[in-house]
């Protein structure tokens, strides 16, 4: 039971709770009016008896995060899942609500937060410039996905009742349509190519829709192109792992969880690594079939690698990475980056990342079978068939409209819909020697179809006229 004490001009609610370590404690609630103190006192008791009482905690969200990312994070997320959430808190959570008590959040103080965030500048680090003003609604959802997820963990854990950013109204995010090069700006491109680092890249990206750390993680030992293989069209590249940055925090912390490998750094007090690491998920693992004309590229890549190979001896350093530097080193996206931007320029192409070739892959094959989503999510590895329904919806609208015109083919041409019938077309052209007026009037007719019926109509009537004329003529003549 909770009982109330007036001190001064103040009421306090005081009740008995026990604790985390089993001791039976008193606490005191200050409330400012009588009614407040009342309200208080029963949501106490009525928590108490529903054995869902939750004692006032003074944690802080800074050190509420802390103990989330040891107990949980660590056991949930890989290293670039670490970084990037880590970061996250480290960014905008803490500067802005750190000092804030866990129990103090509310869908109100929610709502707030988000509108402080709008108006937030984005933060820029040694390693990624900030490419806005302000906190994107992305960035937005990411931080509140977050924290939906750590104050989950809040109510597991018994610290609040229940979670505040439940039913969140998140900005609203305008998706910019991406540009991207078609299939024949993209072949202009390769013509145009000259490093060849790049141009088996942009191949891969394209033919096989593979991710920018796919391709620069691809080692030749997925790599199936043998002259069996390609003559019986099973060529194929298999992915289950991708190159990637993580810091050495997140790997030290983490330990090799999903790391397969740790490149040696060239400059060892770096505080970041070059790692070859699991995919995101496990639908990223997948087999993916070559065109010939690919697999017969990178044959010849590879028989060029050789020859380097070779000619450095033991200066060139073999990690079996298709994609390599020229002493067998992995290649930085960065590197690919840099020499995409030039061809781009070189070529006068349309502004694209090098990441918009992969949706040009998606754009392309949806066209190829039709809008085969399970084939093209196949090759694609996205993690849910939606992603692909969602951002390539407008290539899928052209397959609807076909659906459309093969209904009106199979179901519509039969007589007697309820007297409708479409402008038949003209079965034979018109004849040189036909008059340049009729000419004009029957393409009129084949462009308006209303009018083709408004002239119909007006024939049978004066059709109609006529053989009522000659009726009367015939009769008044016969009569006398």
């Amino acid at each position: 039971m909770a009982s109330i004490i007036k001190r001064k001009k103040s009421y306090s609610v005081v009740y008995s709770y026990v604790a985390e370590d089993g001791k039976r404690k008193q606490k005191w609630e200050t409330c400012h009016t009588y009614k407040d103190a009342l309200k208080r006192k029963a949501e106490v008791e009525n928590q108490q008896f529903q054995g869902t009482f939750l004692p006032t905690s003074n944690q802080t969200i800074s050190e509420f995060l802390k103990d989330f990312v040891s107990l949980y994070g660590e056991k949930k997320w890989g290293v670039s899942m670490y970084d990037s959430q880590t970061a996250l808190i480290a960014n905008y959570i803490t500067p802005i609500i750190g000092d804030m008590e866990v129990q103090a959040v509310t869908p109100r103080v929610v709502d707030s937060y988000i509108q402080t965030l709008q108006k937030t500048k984005c933060v820029s680090t040694k390693t990624r410039k900030a490419t806005a003003t302000y906190v994107s609604d992305k960035t937005i959802e990411k931080i509140i996905k977050l924290l939906h997820c750590a104050f989950r963990q809040a109510v597991r854990w018994e610290l609040v009742a229940r979670n505040p950013f439940d039913n969140v109204i998140l900005p609203k995010t305008e998706y910019t349509k991406r540009d991207i090069w078609d299939a024949d700006m993209i072949r202009t491109a390769l013509d145009k190519c000259t490093d060849s680092k790049l141009y088996v890249a942009m191949n891969l990206a394209f033919a096989c829709s593979l991710r920018m750390g796919e391709i620069l993680g691809l080692t030749w030992k997925n790599v199936h192109i043998s002259e069996e293989d390609i003559e019986a069209d099973n060529a194929y590249v298999y992915i289950e792992q991708e190159l990637a940055r993580a810091s050495r925090r997140a790997i030290e912390t983490l330990g090799e969880k999903e790391v397969y490998y740790i490149f040696t750094p060239l400059m060892p007090n770096t505080s970041t690594r070059l790692i070859l690491k699991k995919p995101k998920t496990d639908s990223s693992i997948r087999k993916v079939w070559l065109p010939k004309t690919l697999a017969y590229i990178l044959r010849e890549w590879r028989k060029t690698q050789e020859e380097i190979k070779s000619l450095l001896g033991d200066e060139y350093q073999d990690f079996d990475l298709v994609v390599a530097l020229s002493n067998g080193r992995p290649c930085e996206d960065r590197i690919i980056l840099k020499e995409f931007a030039k061809l781009r320029e070189d070529t006068g192409l349309p502004r694209v990342v090098f990441h918009s070739l992969r949706h040009s892959s998606t754009t392309y094959k949806l066209k190829l079978n039709h809008g085969d989503l399970k084939a093209t999510q196949g090759d694609t590895g996205h993690g849910s068939i939606n992603m692909i329904t969602d951002i390539y919806a407008h290539i899928l609208d052209e397959d609807r409209k076909a659906n459309a015109q093969k209904f009106e083919k199979a179901f519509y041409r039969e007589p007697d819909l309820r007297g409708i019938r479409p402008p038949e077309e003209w079965k034979e052209p018109m004849p040189a020697s036909a008059p340049a007026d009729l000419v004009r009037l029957v393409e009129q007719l084949q462009k308006s179809p209303e009018l083709a019926c408004f002239l119909a109509a007006l024939a049978t009537a004066c059709h109609a006229n006529y053989n009522w004329y000659a009726n009367y003529n015939w009769h008044a003549n016969h009569n006398k």
